[in-house]
């Protein structure tokens, strides 16, 4: 039986490490997860994550409506772009939004990250595709967001962040963690002279390993985006990055 308070738990602690890492400032960002029965428990608006208690968590039904909630406490004003990963995909049990700098950067140049050019991160995330610009709390962001579901657990949210989707809370922030490090290690690359992609032959041997490993979540396979609309435009043998 799942316990709901190790969930509760899962959460703030998740919330916190984002603060410490730089992700978040004053109220950035959320974190949901949907429970076994369906319910789902979700950050409040309005709070930093640094003071995420498990007493402040919202429950609210698979519509979003609030089921329980201490008084003057609402979720997230995302939580819309939470609610349609949690419908259109069964596997998704929990979702995390952030602004890490490294990845933010790349949403704010307009870049997809569809470069491969770390092997844990060619087998694990695959490409990550830039989606068009949402207005923040508004249908505008889950309707931006959801042609990418069926293939993409990570993404990139055009001016504004990166969201992550896994089967747990902590499967989610491990994906953000990694996009951000990558993000990091790519832009160094960059000014160092180039980012180089591994071969494409490498590249599927790196994507079939995933079963090896058990690796849960999607997968795009190999996949370029076009930096204009996001959308795939061609295939290649590896590249450097822009």
């Amino acid at each position: 039986m799942q316990n709901i308070n190790e969930v509760k738990d899962q959460i703030c602690d998740v919330c916190h490490k984002m603060w410490q890492l730089g992700w978040v400032a004053a109220n950035d960002g959320n974190v949901s997860a949907r429970l076994e029965d369906g319910r789902i428990l979700a950050t409040p608006t309005g709070i930093s994550k640094s003071f995420i208690t498990p007493q402040k968590l919202v429950m609210l039904d698979e519509k979003g409506n609030i089921l329980e909630a201490n008084e003057g406490y609402r979720p997230s004003s995302e939580i819309k772009m939470h609610l349609r990963c949690y419908e259109k995909r069964d596997d998704v049990m929990a979702v995390v939004h952030a602004h890490p700098p490294g990845a933010t950067g790349f949403a704010v140049a307009h870049k997809a990250m569809d470069m491969y050019n770390m092997i844990e991160d060619v087998s694990v995330i695959g490409s990550v595709p830039l989606t068009p610009y949402g207005t923040p709390s508004t249908s505008e962001v889950p309707d931006a967001i959801e042609p990418y579901l069926e293939e993409h657990d990570v993404m990139l949210l055009e001016n504004h962040g990166a969201l992550a989707v896994g089967s747990d809370v902590v499967t989610a922030f491990y994906r953000m963690e990694s996009l951000e490090l990558w993000a990091k290690i790519t832009i160094n690359a960059v000014i160092l002279g180039g980012s180089f992609d591994i071969n494409r032959e490498n590249i599927q041997k790196l994507i079939d390993l995933r079963g090896y490993y058990r690796v849960t979540g999607r997968h795009p396979g190999y996949k370029v985006f076009n930096p204009d609309d996001g959308l795939l435009h061609k295939q290649g043998t590896g590249r450097s990055a822009d």
